[in-house]
């Protein structure tokens, strides 16, 4: 509703204002409620939080695309509570991050509840899948009742050609200012990427408004001076109003980065809890501990984790080992950092079908499980059961009601970690990695585990590999290829980092709580076909890895460090595939045609963006002593901001 009385800033507002009129029609000047007299009121302002709706392509094949619906909250109070509908949109026929529905050419979405309320300059972003590519065919849409704009930002040109590889780099140059680092928003400089910002607090907002009206006149070096000509004046005035509700906010976030440590990595490796960088590192899982014939967690290796001496070690101390150089020695020195013990793995996960069947078997497993972290200093339990119900090592054991039997295990850790925690006066954590493939999470109540855990970590990866040699791929593809011939459809289409998220979020999981998995390594074929550089191609045999003895045999697992030294030597070109996003390497000489499939930092980034444009938890990789140089963490950890 237009009020005839100015706010107090507009009746301050210079004569000069009025030339504005030869730029813009000041009547119809309404941007997110912005008014002066003629305008609307900074009440309305708050009501008219959300002016536009902004629809991307994240990713796209030849039978539809996924995407995102995201819009920022551009009013000075918080919205509580929001809905909107589009019409004559996508073909939708998922979505996360909210409640959707359809009815005819109409799709409606509310708040998840955890994500309802929007504070000033925050912005939400719910995803979807959808038959057929984006085009821009919608023709209305309502945020909470007011009509809003639609802006496209990627959409397909119909041609199948989109390869969605601008819509995940957007933004990031701000990104890595931290919003200016040194901008304390007292006038001195805009944040640099993001003109319109005056105040440097990473969002053109109210406050700028503010700030160029302030700074009116001549005034030399001021933030407000958008385009430095030292005269704050209608043209700045025109260059904030233009970016309005650009530059979202890119300081530290909370964001998790999650890194195991391989208890076996003292040995050949030769890499000691000192070697890990902690600072770029939010939680250590420590992999890993076993579970013993009693049902109990049991340490996994004695000499490793709490006999082997290190410098400074002392003859009366209660435990040595890596238990305690992580736990007593570097956790002191990183206050941020958290520390869990992991339990199970590929190796040891046979056992917990047993300590999840009874309730007696059940509490006995976390009653251990709390005096074991009471007695290492750890700060949690990392559940990996590989897998419930199937699926893993055949000497596993294996029940139906491992389902249901998984969430009561969770459910037993959590109320047992939460009481210890208040007798001792800190809080535990509980997580899980979770499998990656679509049809090993059918045997998870998602929904009801989550809601017991701090977050789930998922595994993302080992998609493909060379236990299967009839085709090579993408061991950690971001999103289907569908080129890939495989006759398995859940390996054809669902076998990927985005369709190991994606139920998690549809069963209504919080993004928060959702951490992706991504490797350190690569999975290999040898005696590849050459066409099209090995990619989809028949292998015939199963290539060394880096760390393979006699015992282990080949195993086609190569570090990251050591594909990374492959591509330098000039033996090996790597390539990009820009419809999974992933790259691989590709020797025709090696191994009778050598071919592996890993990720670099080009596609790391782009599932950092994707976390970020998922409103994810964070990351989980899988493991430290395979980045030796800390090249990919060191991409997490600035592409995240963590704090």
């Amino acid at each position: 509703m237009i009020n005839s009385k100015r706010p107090y800033w507009c009746r301050r507002l210079p004569t000069a204002f009025s030339s504005l009129r030869g730029h813009i029609e000041m009547t119809q000047l309404t941007k997110t409620g912005i008014a002066c007299g003629f305008l609307m009121t900074t009440a309305s302002l708050a009501q008219a939080g959300v002016t536009s709706l902004t629809v991307e392509s994240t990713n796209s094949w030849s039978s539809g695309h996924s995407g995102q619906i995201s819009f920022v909250n551009s009013g000075v109070d918080p919205i509580e509570g929001w809905s909107f509908w589009i019409e004559d949109g996508p073909a939708i026929t998922s979505a996360w991050n909210c409640e959707w529905s359809a009815d005819g050419n109409r799709d409606s979405f509310l708040d998840a509840g955890w994500n309802g309320i929007i504070d000033p300059g925050e912005t939400v972003t719910i995803g979807y899948e959808a038959t057929g590519l984006l085009e821009q065919t919608i023709t209305g849409a309502e945020f909470n009742g007011m009509p809003v704009e639609i802006n496209y930002a990627g959409a397909d040109e119909g041609d199948g050609d989109d390869d969605g590889s601008d819509g995940g780099n957007d933004g990031d140059d701000g990104g890595n200012d931290g919003g200016g680092g040194d901008d304390t928003g007292d006038g001195s400089g805009t944040t640099p990427g993001c003109d319109g910002d005056t105040d440097g607090n990473g969002a053109v907002d109210v406050s700028d408004i503010l700030a160029v009206l302030d700074g009116w006149g001549p005034c030399p070096g001021c933030g407000a001076d958008v385009d430095g000509n030292d005269v704050v004046d209608v043209d700045d005035m025109l260059a904030v109003l233009g970016a309005w509700g650009d530059c979202p906010s890119t300081g530290p976030t909370n964001k998790r980065i999650v890194g195991y440590y391989i208890e076996w990595g003292i040995y050949g490796r030769d890499y000691q809890p000192a070697d890990m960088p902690l600072d770029k590192i939010t939680h250590v899982n420590y992999a890993f501990a076993n579970i013993g014939d009693d049902g109990r967690i049991a340490i996994g290796d004695p000499y490793a984790a709490i006999e082997r001496s290190y410098p400074g070690d002392t003859w009366d101390q209660p435990y040595r080992g890596t238990y305690n150089q992580l736990n007593n020695v570097l956790k002191p020195q990183y206050p941020h950092l958290k520390t869990l013990i992991s339990v199970g793995g590929w190796t040891w996960s046979g056992k917990f079908s047993d300590v999840a069947q009874t309730a007696q078997s059940r509490q006995i497993f976390a009653e251990s499980c709390v005096e074991f972290i009471r007695t290492y200093n750890f700060d949690g339990v990392d559940i990996d059961w590989e897998y419930p119900v199937c699926c893993g090592l055949s000497s596993n054991t294996y029940r139906p009601e491992d389902r249901e039997n998984y969430t009561l295990l969770a459910e037993e850790l959590r109320n047992q970690l939460d009481a210890a925690g208040q007798e001792d006066g800190r809080e535990y954590l509980l997580t899980i990695a979770a499998a990656g493939g679509i049809d090993k999470l059918e045997n998870y109540e998602l929904a009801e585990l989550a809601s017991h855990l701090d977050w789930v970590n998922t595994m993302s990866y080992d998609f493909m590999g060379s236990w299967d040699l009839s085709i090579t791929g993408h061991h950690s593809g971001l999103y289907a290829n569908p080129d890939n011939p495989s006759p398995n459809q859940n390996v054809r289409n669902f076998y990927n980092a985005h369709h190991s998220v994606l139920p998690w979020l549809e069963a209504g999981v919080e993004p928060d709580k959702i951490v992706m998995g991504v490797p350190f390594y690569g999975r290999a074929w040898g005696g590849v076909n050459p066409t099209n550089n090995g990619l989809f191609q028949a292998g015939t045999l199963v290539p060394p890895g880096t760390w393979d003895d006699w015992s282990s045999g080949a195993t086609g697992m190569n570090d990251y460090t050591e594909i990374a030294s492959f591509i330098a030597s000039g033996n090996y070109v790597r390539l990009w595939d820009d419809t999974a996003k992933v790259p691989w390497a590709w020797s025709p000489d090696n191994h009778g045609g050598h071919f592996i499939s890993y990720d670099d930092a080009e596609s790391i980034e782009l599932k950092m963006d994707y976390i970020k444009d998922n409103s994810l938890g964070g990351v989980m990789f899988w493991e430290v002593t395979a980045d030796r140089e800390a090249e990919l963490l060191d991409v997490m950890y600035q592409s995240l901001e963590v704090e």
